[in-house]
Protein backbone atom coordinates (compact mmCIF):
# COMPACT_ATOMS: atom_id res chain seq x y z
CA UNK A 1 0.00 0.00 0.00
CA UNK A 2 1.33 3.42 -0.93
CA UNK A 3 0.28 6.14 1.52
CA UNK A 4 0.38 9.67 0.16
CA UNK A 5 0.33 12.51 2.67
CA UNK A 6 -2.19 15.12 1.58
CA UNK A 7 -1.36 18.79 1.89
CA UNK A 8 -3.20 19.02 5.19
CA UNK A 9 -1.48 18.63 8.56
CA UNK A 10 -3.19 18.50 11.91
CA UNK A 11 -1.34 19.40 15.10
CA UNK A 12 -2.82 18.60 18.46
CA UNK A 13 -1.19 19.51 21.76
CA UNK A 14 -1.37 16.66 24.24
CA UNK A 15 -0.62 17.42 27.86
CA UNK A 16 1.64 15.12 29.85
CA UNK A 17 2.66 15.26 33.49
CA UNK A 18 6.07 16.67 32.61
CA UNK A 19 5.39 18.96 29.67
CA UNK A 20 3.14 19.62 26.72
CA UNK A 21 4.17 17.55 23.72
CA UNK A 22 2.89 18.27 20.24
CA UNK A 23 1.53 15.36 18.26
CA UNK A 24 1.10 15.76 14.53
CA UNK A 25 -1.38 13.77 12.47
CA UNK A 26 -1.18 13.69 8.68
CA UNK A 27 -4.24 12.97 6.60
CA UNK A 28 -3.05 10.01 4.58
CA UNK A 29 -4.39 9.00 1.22
CA UNK A 30 -5.32 5.46 0.23
CA UNK A 31 -4.44 4.74 -3.38
CA UNK A 32 -7.64 4.02 -5.28
CA UNK A 33 -7.73 2.15 -8.59
CA UNK A 34 -11.04 3.31 -10.08
CA UNK A 35 -9.27 5.71 -12.46
CA UNK A 36 -10.59 8.60 -14.53
CA UNK A 37 -14.32 9.18 -14.85
CA UNK A 38 -15.25 7.73 -11.46
CA UNK A 39 -17.51 9.65 -9.07
CA UNK A 40 -20.29 9.29 -6.47
CA UNK A 41 -18.42 7.30 -3.82
CA UNK A 42 -20.29 5.74 -0.90
CA UNK A 43 -18.59 4.22 2.18
CA UNK A 44 -20.11 1.55 4.40
CA UNK A 45 -18.57 -0.04 7.49
CA UNK A 46 -19.50 -3.69 8.01
CA UNK A 47 -17.25 -6.70 8.47
CA UNK A 48 -15.06 -4.86 5.96
CA UNK A 49 -15.04 -1.24 4.87
CA UNK A 50 -16.83 -1.10 1.52
CA UNK A 51 -16.83 1.56 -1.16
CA UNK A 52 -19.11 1.79 -4.19
CA UNK A 53 -18.98 4.27 -7.06
CA UNK A 54 -20.16 4.97 -10.61
CA UNK A 55 -17.90 5.16 -13.67
CA UNK A 56 -18.83 6.46 -17.13
CA UNK A 57 -16.71 4.67 -19.77
CA UNK A 58 -18.75 6.53 -22.40
CA UNK A 59 -21.50 9.13 -22.53
CA UNK A 60 -24.16 6.42 -22.70
CA UNK A 61 -22.75 3.63 -20.50
CA UNK A 62 -22.61 3.71 -16.69
CA UNK A 63 -20.99 1.07 -14.46
CA UNK A 64 -21.60 0.57 -10.73
CA UNK A 65 -18.63 -1.07 -8.97
CA UNK A 66 -17.39 -1.75 -5.45
CA UNK A 67 -14.25 -2.68 -3.53
CA UNK A 68 -13.24 -3.72 -0.01
CA UNK A 69 -10.51 -2.47 2.28
CA UNK A 70 -8.22 -5.43 2.98
CA UNK A 71 -4.94 -5.23 4.89
CA UNK A 72 -4.92 -1.45 4.60
CA UNK A 73 -5.51 -1.30 0.83
CA UNK A 74 -8.47 -1.29 -1.52
CA UNK A 75 -9.10 -4.50 -3.45
CA UNK A 76 -9.40 -4.35 -7.22
CA UNK A 77 -12.76 -2.95 -8.41
CA UNK A 78 -15.54 -5.48 -8.94
CA UNK A 79 -18.55 -4.62 -11.13
CA UNK A 80 -22.06 -4.83 -9.68
CA UNK A 81 -24.08 -3.91 -12.76
CA UNK A 82 -24.01 -1.64 -15.80
CA UNK A 83 -26.52 -0.02 -18.12
CA UNK A 84 -27.25 2.59 -20.77
CA UNK A 85 -30.61 3.75 -19.45
CA UNK A 86 -29.68 5.01 -15.99
CA UNK A 87 -30.37 8.33 -14.36
CA UNK A 88 -26.98 9.36 -12.98
CA UNK A 89 -27.10 12.40 -10.72
CA UNK A 90 -24.60 14.20 -8.49
CA UNK A 91 -26.95 14.16 -5.46
CA UNK A 92 -28.97 10.97 -6.00
CA UNK A 93 -26.36 8.22 -5.96
CA UNK A 94 -26.28 4.43 -5.43
CA UNK A 95 -25.93 2.98 -1.94
CA UNK A 96 -24.12 -0.11 -0.74
CA UNK A 97 -24.83 -1.95 2.52
CA UNK A 98 -23.84 -5.29 4.05
CA UNK A 99 -25.83 -7.57 6.35
CA UNK A 100 -24.39 -10.84 7.66
CA UNK A 101 -22.22 -11.19 4.55
CA UNK A 102 -24.99 -10.32 2.05
CA UNK A 103 -24.78 -7.11 0.03
CA UNK A 104 -27.43 -4.74 -1.35
CA UNK A 105 -27.04 -1.82 -3.75
CA UNK A 106 -29.24 0.04 -6.23
CA UNK A 107 -29.32 2.16 -9.38
CA UNK A 108 -31.90 4.49 -10.92
CA UNK A 109 -33.26 3.19 -14.24
CA UNK A 110 -35.17 5.36 -16.70
CA UNK A 111 -38.84 4.41 -17.06
CA UNK A 112 -39.71 6.86 -19.86
CA UNK A 113 -37.96 9.39 -22.12
CA UNK A 114 -38.78 12.28 -19.78
CA UNK A 115 -35.70 13.38 -17.84
CA UNK A 116 -37.17 12.80 -14.40
CA UNK A 117 -38.94 9.49 -14.96
CA UNK A 118 -37.01 6.67 -13.34
CA UNK A 119 -37.36 3.73 -10.97
CA UNK A 120 -35.22 2.28 -8.20
CA UNK A 121 -33.76 -1.08 -9.18
CA UNK A 122 -32.06 -3.20 -6.53
CA UNK A 123 -28.96 -5.37 -6.82
CA UNK A 124 -28.24 -8.06 -4.23
CA UNK A 125 -25.39 -10.47 -3.63
CA UNK A 126 -26.63 -13.05 -1.11
CA UNK A 127 -23.99 -14.55 1.15
CA UNK A 128 -22.30 -17.54 -0.43
CA UNK A 129 -23.24 -16.61 -3.99
CA UNK A 130 -20.75 -15.39 -6.58
CA UNK A 131 -22.97 -13.36 -8.90
CA UNK A 132 -25.08 -10.27 -8.27
CA UNK A 133 -28.82 -10.43 -8.91
CA UNK A 134 -29.68 -7.18 -10.69
CA UNK A 135 -32.73 -5.25 -11.83
CA UNK A 136 -35.00 -6.11 -8.89
CA UNK A 137 -37.93 -3.71 -8.31
CA UNK A 138 -38.20 -1.77 -5.05
CA UNK A 139 -41.64 -0.34 -5.87
CA UNK A 140 -44.42 -1.49 -8.21
CA UNK A 141 -46.54 1.64 -8.72
CA UNK A 142 -45.58 1.74 -12.44
CA UNK A 143 -45.88 5.53 -12.60
CA UNK A 144 -43.44 7.29 -14.91
CA UNK A 145 -42.24 9.60 -12.17
CA UNK A 146 -39.23 10.15 -9.91
CA UNK A 147 -38.14 7.52 -7.41
CA UNK A 148 -34.80 7.91 -5.68
CA UNK A 149 -32.72 9.32 -2.83
CA UNK A 150 -32.44 5.84 -1.34
CA UNK A 151 -30.98 4.99 2.06
CA UNK A 152 -30.50 1.41 3.22
CA UNK A 153 -29.44 -0.28 6.44
CA UNK A 154 -29.06 -3.81 7.77
CA UNK A 155 -32.32 -4.53 9.60
CA UNK A 156 -33.01 -8.08 10.81
CA UNK A 157 -30.47 -10.89 10.50
CA UNK A 158 -31.98 -11.73 7.12
CA UNK A 159 -33.24 -8.41 5.72
CA UNK A 160 -32.50 -4.79 4.86
CA UNK A 161 -34.58 -1.67 5.48
CA UNK A 162 -34.76 0.67 2.49
CA UNK A 163 -36.29 4.17 2.40
CA UNK A 164 -36.74 6.40 -0.65
CA UNK A 165 -38.46 9.47 -2.05
CA UNK A 166 -41.41 8.44 -4.20
CA UNK A 167 -43.07 10.53 -6.91
CA UNK A 168 -46.08 8.34 -7.68
CA UNK A 169 -48.45 11.13 -6.59
CA UNK A 170 -46.72 13.93 -8.48
CA UNK A 171 -48.38 13.05 -11.78
CA UNK A 172 -45.07 13.07 -13.61
CA UNK A 173 -45.81 16.40 -15.28
CA UNK A 174 -42.34 17.73 -14.57
CA UNK A 175 -39.56 17.80 -12.05
CA UNK A 176 -40.61 20.88 -10.09
CA UNK A 177 -38.30 21.87 -7.23
CA UNK A 178 -40.78 24.55 -6.28
CA UNK A 179 -43.32 21.86 -5.53
CA UNK A 180 -46.14 23.26 -7.67
CA UNK A 181 -46.84 20.15 -9.70
CA UNK A 182 -49.96 18.01 -9.51
CA UNK A 183 -48.95 16.35 -6.25
CA UNK A 184 -46.28 16.13 -3.60
CA UNK A 185 -43.24 13.93 -3.29
CA UNK A 186 -43.59 11.34 -0.52
CA UNK A 187 -41.26 9.11 1.45
CA UNK A 188 -41.74 5.36 1.74
CA UNK A 189 -39.94 2.50 3.45
CA UNK A 190 -39.68 -1.22 2.69
CA UNK A 191 -38.18 -4.34 4.21
CA UNK A 192 -36.17 -6.27 1.62
CA UNK A 193 -34.96 -9.84 2.05
CA UNK A 194 -31.34 -10.77 1.38
CA UNK A 195 -32.38 -12.24 -1.97
CA UNK A 196 -34.03 -8.97 -2.98
CA UNK A 197 -37.73 -9.66 -2.31
CA UNK A 198 -39.80 -6.76 -0.94
CA UNK A 199 -41.53 -8.15 2.16
CA UNK A 200 -43.64 -5.06 2.85
CA UNK A 201 -43.62 -1.34 2.13
CA UNK A 202 -45.30 1.59 3.82
CA UNK A 203 -45.87 5.32 3.40
CA UNK A 204 -44.03 7.39 6.01
CA UNK A 205 -44.95 10.95 4.97
CA UNK A 206 -47.16 12.06 2.08
CA UNK A 207 -45.43 15.43 1.60
CA UNK A 208 -41.67 15.89 1.62
CA UNK A 209 -39.00 18.03 0.03
CA UNK A 210 -38.37 16.81 -3.51
CA UNK A 211 -34.64 16.30 -3.87
CA UNK A 212 -32.89 15.93 -0.49
CA UNK A 213 -31.28 12.67 0.53
CA UNK A 214 -32.97 10.40 3.06
CA UNK A 215 -30.96 8.70 5.82
CA UNK A 216 -31.64 5.73 8.09
CA UNK A 217 -30.15 4.08 11.16
CA UNK A 218 -30.94 1.25 13.56
CA UNK A 219 -31.26 2.04 17.27
CA UNK A 220 -31.65 -0.40 20.16
CA UNK A 221 -35.40 0.26 19.99
CA UNK A 222 -35.80 0.00 16.23
CA UNK A 223 -35.09 1.86 12.98
CA UNK A 224 -35.32 5.61 12.38
CA UNK A 225 -35.58 7.52 9.11
CA UNK A 226 -34.67 11.21 8.74
CA UNK A 227 -35.40 13.47 5.78
CA UNK A 228 -36.27 17.05 4.84
CA UNK A 229 -39.93 17.70 5.51
CA UNK A 230 -42.17 20.16 3.64
CA UNK A 231 -45.07 21.91 5.33
CA UNK A 232 -48.04 23.59 3.65
CA UNK A 233 -46.27 26.90 4.35
CA UNK A 234 -43.08 25.70 2.58
CA UNK A 235 -41.11 25.25 5.79
CA UNK A 236 -38.48 22.64 4.97
CA UNK A 237 -36.89 21.46 8.20
CA UNK A 238 -35.49 18.04 9.09
CA UNK A 239 -37.96 15.43 10.36
CA UNK A 240 -37.65 11.97 11.90
CA UNK A 241 -39.98 8.99 12.08
CA UNK A 242 -39.37 5.86 14.19
CA UNK A 243 -40.67 2.32 14.13
CA UNK A 244 -42.03 1.77 17.65
CA UNK A 245 -43.83 -1.45 18.60
CA UNK A 246 -44.56 -2.25 14.98
CA UNK A 247 -45.88 1.19 14.00
CA UNK A 248 -44.16 4.17 12.44
CA UNK A 249 -44.56 7.33 14.50
CA UNK A 250 -45.99 10.54 13.14
CA UNK A 251 -43.06 12.53 11.70
CA UNK A 252 -41.66 15.15 14.05
CA UNK A 253 -39.27 18.00 13.33
CA UNK A 254 -35.89 17.52 15.01
CA UNK A 255 -35.38 21.26 15.47
CA UNK A 256 -37.65 24.09 14.23
CA UNK A 257 -35.18 26.03 12.09
CA UNK A 258 -38.08 27.60 10.24
CA UNK A 259 -36.42 27.50 6.82
CA UNK A 260 -39.04 28.79 4.42
CA UNK A 261 -37.91 28.07 0.87
CA UNK A 262 -39.97 27.67 -2.28
CA UNK A 263 -37.66 25.05 -3.77
CA UNK A 264 -35.64 22.05 -2.70
CA UNK A 265 -32.08 22.88 -1.55
CA UNK A 266 -30.76 19.42 -2.56
CA UNK A 267 -28.88 19.10 0.74
CA UNK A 268 -30.21 16.27 2.88
CA UNK A 269 -29.53 15.11 6.46
CA UNK A 270 -27.42 12.23 7.79
CA UNK A 271 -28.07 10.04 10.82
CA UNK A 272 -26.03 7.55 12.85
CA UNK A 273 -27.13 5.43 15.81
CA UNK A 274 -25.52 3.29 18.49
CA UNK A 275 -27.77 1.77 21.13
CA UNK A 276 -30.17 4.52 22.20
CA UNK A 277 -27.84 7.31 21.03
CA UNK A 278 -28.72 9.03 17.75
CA UNK A 279 -26.72 11.77 16.00
CA UNK A 280 -28.25 13.79 13.15
CA UNK A 281 -26.49 16.39 11.02
CA UNK A 282 -28.08 18.76 8.50
CA UNK A 283 -27.80 22.02 6.56
CA UNK A 284 -30.17 24.96 6.87
CA UNK A 285 -30.26 28.50 5.54
CA UNK A 286 -33.18 29.85 7.56
CA UNK A 287 -33.09 33.62 7.63
CA UNK A 288 -30.64 33.56 4.70
CA UNK A 289 -27.91 32.45 7.15
CA UNK A 290 -26.26 29.15 6.06
CA UNK A 291 -25.50 26.78 8.94
CA UNK A 292 -24.71 23.16 9.62
CA UNK A 293 -26.31 21.74 12.74
CA UNK A 294 -25.77 18.56 14.73
CA UNK A 295 -28.09 17.21 17.42
CA UNK A 296 -27.98 14.21 19.75
CA UNK A 297 -30.74 12.04 21.12
CA UNK A 298 -30.36 9.74 24.11
CA UNK A 299 -33.74 8.05 23.75
CA UNK A 300 -33.50 6.48 20.29
CA UNK A 301 -34.69 9.60 18.48
CA UNK A 302 -37.78 10.43 20.54
CA UNK A 303 -36.29 13.78 21.64
CA UNK A 304 -33.18 15.76 20.71
CA UNK A 305 -30.84 18.16 22.47
CA UNK A 306 -30.35 21.76 21.40
CA UNK A 307 -28.30 21.54 18.19
CA UNK A 308 -24.64 22.41 17.93
CA UNK A 309 -24.62 25.11 15.26
CA UNK A 310 -21.77 26.19 13.02
CA UNK A 311 -22.52 29.24 10.91
CA UNK A 312 -20.41 30.94 8.29
CA UNK A 313 -21.12 32.73 5.04
CA UNK A 314 -19.12 29.97 3.35
CA UNK A 315 -21.04 26.99 4.71
CA UNK A 316 -22.14 24.71 1.86
CA UNK A 317 -23.43 21.76 3.88
CA UNK A 318 -23.32 18.23 2.38
CA UNK A 319 -22.91 16.79 5.86
CA UNK A 320 -22.03 13.33 7.13
CA UNK A 321 -21.90 11.89 10.66
CA UNK A 322 -20.48 8.92 12.57
CA UNK A 323 -20.74 7.96 16.24
CA UNK A 324 -17.63 7.31 18.32
CA UNK A 325 -19.56 6.12 21.38
CA UNK A 326 -22.80 6.89 23.20
CA UNK A 327 -21.73 10.45 23.98
CA UNK A 328 -19.69 11.70 21.02
CA UNK A 329 -19.29 11.54 17.28
CA UNK A 330 -17.45 12.89 14.26
CA UNK A 331 -19.15 15.14 11.73
CA UNK A 332 -18.11 16.51 8.35
CA UNK A 333 -19.28 19.25 6.00
CA UNK A 334 -18.13 21.45 3.12
CA UNK A 335 -17.16 25.06 3.72
CA UNK A 336 -15.61 27.83 1.65
CA UNK A 337 -12.95 29.88 3.42
CA UNK A 338 -11.47 32.74 1.42
CA UNK A 339 -10.99 31.57 -2.15
CA UNK A 340 -10.86 27.84 -1.32
CA UNK A 341 -13.43 25.23 -0.35
CA UNK A 342 -12.59 22.46 2.11
CA UNK A 343 -14.00 19.23 3.42
CA UNK A 344 -13.99 19.86 7.17
CA UNK A 345 -14.50 17.49 10.10
CA UNK A 346 -14.75 17.81 13.88
CA UNK A 347 -15.65 15.94 17.03
CA UNK A 348 -18.97 16.77 18.71
CA UNK A 349 -20.46 15.54 21.99
CA UNK A 350 -23.80 15.37 23.78
CA UNK A 351 -22.84 18.26 26.08
CA UNK A 352 -22.95 20.60 23.10
CA UNK A 353 -19.21 20.86 22.52
CA UNK A 354 -17.45 20.87 19.17
CA UNK A 355 -13.72 20.24 18.83
CA UNK A 356 -11.42 22.23 16.59
CA UNK A 357 -12.55 21.70 12.99
CA UNK A 358 -9.93 19.98 10.83
CA UNK A 359 -9.52 20.65 7.12
CA UNK A 360 -9.33 17.21 5.51
CA UNK A 361 -8.79 18.31 1.92
CA UNK A 362 -9.43 21.13 -0.51
CA UNK A 363 -12.46 20.27 -2.63
CA UNK A 364 -14.30 21.66 -5.63
CA UNK A 365 -17.45 23.50 -4.46
CA UNK A 366 -19.47 22.64 -7.57
CA UNK A 367 -22.09 19.93 -7.89
CA UNK A 368 -19.56 17.71 -9.64
CA UNK A 369 -17.81 17.03 -6.34
CA UNK A 370 -21.00 15.44 -5.01
CA UNK A 371 -21.43 14.53 -1.36
CA UNK A 372 -18.21 13.60 0.49
CA UNK A 373 -18.34 10.50 2.65
CA UNK A 374 -17.26 9.92 6.26
CA UNK A 375 -17.10 6.49 7.90
CA UNK A 376 -15.62 5.14 11.12
CA UNK A 377 -14.20 1.62 10.77
CA UNK A 378 -12.39 0.18 13.76
CA UNK A 379 -9.93 2.75 15.10
CA UNK A 380 -9.76 4.74 11.86
CA UNK A 381 -11.86 7.49 10.29
CA UNK A 382 -12.12 7.25 6.51
CA UNK A 383 -13.12 9.88 3.96
CA UNK A 384 -14.04 9.63 0.28
CA UNK A 385 -14.82 12.39 -2.22
CA UNK A 386 -14.91 13.18 -5.91
CA UNK A 387 -11.98 15.19 -7.23
CA UNK A 388 -12.94 17.40 -10.16
CA UNK A 389 -10.29 17.82 -12.86
CA UNK A 390 -10.26 19.92 -16.00
CA UNK A 391 -11.46 17.05 -18.19
CA UNK A 392 -12.68 14.35 -15.84
CA UNK A 393 -13.33 13.26 -12.26
CA UNK A 394 -11.72 10.70 -10.00
CA UNK A 395 -12.31 9.40 -6.49
CA UNK A 396 -9.94 10.13 -3.63
CA UNK A 397 -9.95 8.28 -0.30
CA UNK A 398 -8.02 9.14 2.85
CA UNK A 399 -7.93 8.41 6.56
CA UNK A 400 -7.01 9.66 10.01
CA UNK A 401 -6.67 7.74 13.25
CA UNK A 402 -9.68 8.13 15.51
CA UNK A 403 -7.51 9.68 18.20
CA UNK A 404 -6.94 12.71 15.96
CA UNK A 405 -10.47 13.76 16.94
CA UNK A 406 -10.16 12.95 20.64
CA UNK A 407 -9.11 16.32 21.93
Amino acid sequence: MRKVALMVWISLVLASCAQEKPKVYAVEELEFAAGEGASLPVLFSGSDLLISWVSKPSDSLAVLSYARLKDGAWTQPEPITQGKNWFVNWADFPTIVENQGSLLSHILQKSAPATFSYDVKLSVLPKGQTGWINGLPLHTDATQTEHGFVSAIAYTDSSFLVSWLDGRNTGGSSHDHSGHGTGAMSIRVAEVSQDGRVLWDELLDAKTCDCCQTSSALTALGPVVVYRNRSDKEIRDIAITRLVEGKWTEPSVIHPDGWEIAGCPVNGPRVAAKGNTVLVGWFTAAGAAPKVKFAFSGDAGATFSTPISLDSAGIIGRVDVALLDDRSGIVSWMETRGDQTFLRAARVDRDGNMGTPLSITAIDPSRKSGFPQLELHGETVYFAWTEVGEKSTRIRTAFLPKEAFEE
